[in-house]
């Protein structure tokens, strides 16, 4: 069975969002154990300091790189990765599969990630072109993590 764990910066506030996610973890439970590492996003006092977002970045990628798994597959959600159909990505999850069944998903806080972590990455992966609130971007990838599992294993929800 896989591992999958899922490396986010920040906490879902919205219950609704919660509940899809907790919704998709017990779909995925059927594939993969997923483990879910939430991390504190850093306080930043004038959002138009640049220099202030890159230590915040720098701090939380100091976090991200010590709970990532080290012989896992690495993926990084960042707006300039690759787009990938779904049948893409679940070739993706299973080469993670097929090397150790170790995949750790990286979301970044709602300034994104640090360089540090993108180059740690083996992958770094886009939904869209368009942005999305990091919250929602969890449930989203959960969703698509189970999209991947059905058609690595043949089941009709893909469709």
């Amino acid at each position: 069975m896989a591992q999958l764990t899922v490396i986010t910066v920040g906490s879902l506030k919205e219950g609704y969002l919660r509940e899809a996610v907790a919704e998709y973890k017990k779909r995925l439970s059927q594939y993969a154990r997923v483990d879910e590492v939430e991390l504190k996003e850093e306080r930043i006092n004038n959002e138009d300091n640049r220099a202030e977002i890159e230590g915040a970045l720098s701090r939380e990628a100091d976090k991200i790189l010590s709970a990532l798994p080290k012989d896992a597959l690495k993926i990084a959600l960042c707006v300039e990765g690759k787009q990938h159909t779904s049948e893409e990505l679940a070739r993706i999850i299973g080469d993670g599969c097929d090397r150790g069944g170790k995949i750790a998903l990286v979301i970044g806080s709602s300034y994104g990630l640090s360089e540090k972590v993108k180059r740690e990455c083996d992958v770094r992966l886009s939904f869209s072109k368009l942005t999305f609130p990091h919250q929602l971007m969890r449930v989203v990838l959960f969703e698509a993590m189970y999209r991947s599992f059905t058609i690595l294993h043949g089941k009709r929800y893909h469709k």
